[in-house]
């Protein structure tokens, strides 16, 4: 059958049509030859002199012969320019005409949205703000005010209204008056999905036919309620404002569906000129329009004018909310998710080949994140942080907390955009650092409020490095779930997220040093004394403690409680200092770890994000969790692109007992360590294990702790690490992190939507790892021992557990014998 259409159409254009067009070719070459003689300068100027010595009162009637040849002509001429005209314009000579194939596949650029694990929307991402809606989800008033002020008879023309079209040219040419729109909505529609190009001289001509093209083309395709549908979703509302959506949820707080006949026609009435009657920027013109709109709807009995009357006394009443990014939960959560997605959409091919584009193809993004769970993270870095805030200000009293080192404002010059902006303008440093100096009035940030204030850029930058700053990072340690995102105080001012960070993790890392010891077969009731050791291999090395106190033994649960740093030295001394940056790696800590005995005490950089991760590990019996946070990517249309069920990784990392051991290690921390006030302080009831941690010089502080249903980290600190309290008492992980943490988990557990949160326990230890764990956290002195203990202990001390400690000590044997040999 195809082929027998393929032959009747090569019939049709070889037999038919290619004859006629040449024989037409011949006939206007040769009609071309007898007048090209006659477009003379001569020929014109005769005809000129007839036309105006022509007695247009006395001639008669078949004088004017002449007349109407001409007229006759120039209509022909016309008609033939005009045909010539509309096929050039529609072949795309003057611009791209879709296809009735595009226009049906033609979708908006649609805002991509980020959704909470309990379905509140977080966030979008969008060039064009627009999301859109359908037929059914758009409110009856809406429709009737846009089809009474735009296009009252839409439902009787094709895309094109002859009628109204006549009436604006006679309007605008004869009558010199206002005339009205003459473009129908279908027209409105082709130029707001194919906006409009300058064309110099042919600008209205040639965008007036093509929306007449596409018009004609959109109503062959689509019904009426599918074009009003369109309209709505592509028509511009301001800025990069787009559809009635939008428009509804940014003027009035609500959707669609839900706006008021009044509220529908404020945003009709924007329609005519979307600044000129902005609500928000001219209240009064907005209002007057509005009652035009209302006017229109009663004329056209969309209204009773009784009922147009009473709703155009109506106050204009907005309830106006205009988002940026830095809005709404979690913005520092969806920057790291931004990043990330824009690429992966690049790597993604749609059908037709292209990439999708996380900005217009309005994916939907589902997360982990718990929309009251991040609320309640939020509030609690807002609380504990201003205030302090307030306390490290008053700590220094005005003075620099950098003291005399002046490096940190001038690093912090090297990095401003201003800076960057500068240098690349030509200017050289001294010129620059002047511009620096010059005040200027500026808005500054403040815990009680942005103020305008006058200050110099360089000052302006000394001014934000007082800030202290903070991440909270809490995530489920069974599925690896991400609950909870906080990357800093405040989005708009300070960027940089501190989950991501990397700062000096302190005595945090200390559990991972522990847990190395216990994979080697150290004994948790083992006990260490607590001493000071100098060790020659490692540049005589010698850790103190921060409290400066020694004397007694300690067991690991003890020594963990109470943060003892000689005892860390000793158990990495004795475990190996590969062990344990092996172990770390397993865990999930991905960065670099010098391979020097100190990391026992948190001298390395680590970020929020991997230490949380490693602590996972604890409590998901000893397995590798890695962090999830995107549950499903879908398309426009609700195909799922990408999906996630929870941590898929079962690798091992930790034997079961050392894992429990280690959870019941950490909770000494709360129970008997620095991390007490969780429970005087905050009244929590549930079982808690962590550990806080402090970096030197009191720089950064930490607090990271398990829950049986959460694993919640918090660090605090300034972004430079010059930047300090002077004291321990203040600037220790227990005062400045700690807090945050029980704030936030208290009011997880008083929250009835988290039920049991409160009392939630450990699962309990087998009775035989009971029995290995049953010992005193501290003695102030070995016991005396019998002799049966001395031979023991002289037995194990000689005892080797590996070849290569055999080896070793069988070469010191014979290196002894050597040496006595010498001697005699």
């Amino acid at each position: 059958m195809r082929r027998l259409l393929k032959k009747l159409i090569k019939l049709i254009v070889y037999g038919l049509i290619l004859p006629v067009t040449l024989f037409l070719k011949g006939q206007l070459h040769q009609f071309y030859l007898s007048q090209k003689p006659k477009f003379t300068r001569t020929y014109w100027s005769r005809k000129w002199t007839r036309a105006r010595e022509f007695d247009w009162k006395g001639a008669r009637f078949s004088d004017f012969g002449f007349v109407f040849r001409a007229a006759y002509k120039a209509g022909l001429f016309l008609l033939l320019f005009a045909c010539i005209f509309y096929l050039t314009v529609f072949v795309g000579a003057y611009g791209h005409v879709p296809s009735k194939r595009e226009l049906r596949s033609k979708q908006n650029n649609t805002a991509s949205e980020v959704y909470s694990a309990d379905s509140v929307l977080l966030g979008r991402y969008y060039i064009q703000d627009r999301t859109n809606v359908e037929f059914e989800d758009i409110s009856p008033a809406a429709i009737d005010a846009l089809i009474a002020t735009e296009d009252v008879r839409f439902y009787e023309h094709s895309g094109v209204d002859i009628r109204s079209s006549f009436r604006v040219l006679i309007k605008s040419l004869l009558l010199q008056g206002e005339s009205g729109g003459g473009s129908t909505l279908s027209q409105q529609l082709a130029k707001n999905m194919y906006p409009r190009k300058d064309y110099l001289l042919w600008d209205m001509p040639v965008n007036k036919l093509r929306e007449i093209i596409i018009a004609r083309k959109l109503e062959g395709i689509y019904t009426k309620q599918e074009l009003l549908e369109l309209y709505l979703n592509t028509v511009p509302m301001g800025g990069n404002l787009f559809g009635i959506e939008r428009a509804a949820r940014r003027f009035f707080n609500t959707s669609a569906d839900s706006l008021k006949t009044e509220e529908a026609a404020v945003l009709i009435g924007m329609l005519k000129a979307n600044t000129t009657y902005s609500p928000r920027l001219y209240p009064e013109r907005s209002k007057q329009r509005r009652n035009v709109v209302l006017n229109q709807m009663a004329k056209y009995n969309y209204l009773t004018p009784a009922q147009a009357d009473s709703l155009k006394q109506l106050p204009l009443k907005l309830n106006y909310r205009y988002t940026t990014h830095n809005d709404g939960l979690a913005p520092y959560f969806r920057e790291q998710l931004r990043q990330e997605l824009d690429k992966w959409a690049s790597s993604q091919r749609k059908r037709n080949g292209d990439p999708y584009n996380l900005y217009t193809d309005g994916l939907k993004i589902y997360t982990t994140i718990d929309a009251g769970m991040q609320k309640h993270a939020e509030r609690a870095v807002a609380r504990r942080m201003a205030r302090l805030q307030k306390q490290f200000d008053a700590h220094w009293k005005g003075r620099a907390p950098w003291g005399k080192d002046a490096t940190v404002v001038q690093n912090a010059m090297l990095r401003s955009d201003r800076f960057k902006k500068l240098k690349s303008a030509g200017l050289s440093e001294e010129e620059i650092k002047e511009r620096f100096r010059q005040p200027v009035s500026m808005t500054v940030y403040s815990w009680n409020g942005s103020k305008k204030q006058e200050m110099s850029p360089m000052d302006s930058l000394a001014y934000y490095e007082r800030f202290l700053n903070t991440g909270l990072f809490s995530m489920e340690p069974r599925t690896g779930f991400v609950r909870a995102w906080v990357g800093g105080i405040n989005h708009e001012v300070f960027k940089y997220d501190h989950v991501r960070a990397h700062r000096q993790v302190g005595s945090t890392f200390k559990p991972i040093v522990y847990a190395a010891a216990l994979e080697k077969g150290i004994a948790p009731c083992t006990y260490f004394p607590n001493e000071r050791q100098t060790y020659t291999e490692y540049d005589d090395w010698s850790p103190q403690n921060a409290t400066g106190q020694y004397g007694g033994e300690y067991t690991m649960r003890g020594a963990l409680a109470h943060s003892v740093n000689t005892i860390s030295a000793q158990l990495i001394m004795q475990t190996g200092v590969d062990r344990t940056v092996a172990l770390a790696h397993r865990l999930g800590i991905q960065s670099d770890l010098p391979q020097v005995p100190s990391i026992a005490l948190g001298t390395a950089d680590i970020s929020l994000f991997e230490m949380v991760s490693a602590y996972a590990s604890f409590a998901n019996n000893g397995y590798k969790v890695n962090p999830v946070y995107i549950t499903k990517i879908t398309d426009r249309n609700g195909k799922v692109l990408r999906e996630h069920r929870g941590n898929e990784d079962t690798r091992r990392v930790l034997s079961e007992n050392n894992a429990a051991t280690m959870l019941h290690l950490m909770q000494g921390v709360v129970e008997e360590g620095s991390a007490r006030r969780l429970r005087s302080e905050f009244g929590l009831k549930m079982d808690i294990a962590g550990k806080t941690g402090t970096s030197q010089k009191h720089a950064d502080g930490w607090f990271i702790g398990i829950t049986p249903k959460l694993v919640t980290g918090v660090w605090v600190g300034a972004e430079s690490p010059k930047v300090r309290f002077r004291t321990l008492a203040l600037g220790q992980g227990s005062s400045t992190a700690l807090p945050i943490w029980g704030d936030f988990m208290k009011q997880i557990a008083l929250d009835p939507a988290y039920p049991g949160y409160m009392k939630s326990q450990f699962d309990p230890l087998p009775e035989r790892l009971q029995k290995r764990l049953s010992c005193e956290s501290f003695r102030a002195e070995p016991p005396p021992q019998n002799f049966f203990d001395r031979v023991l202990d002289n037995v194990a001390d000689k005892a080797v557990k590996t070849y290569e400690e055999w080896k070793e000590q069988l070469k010191k044997r014979r290196e002894d014998r050597r040496g006595r040999r010498r001697n005699n």
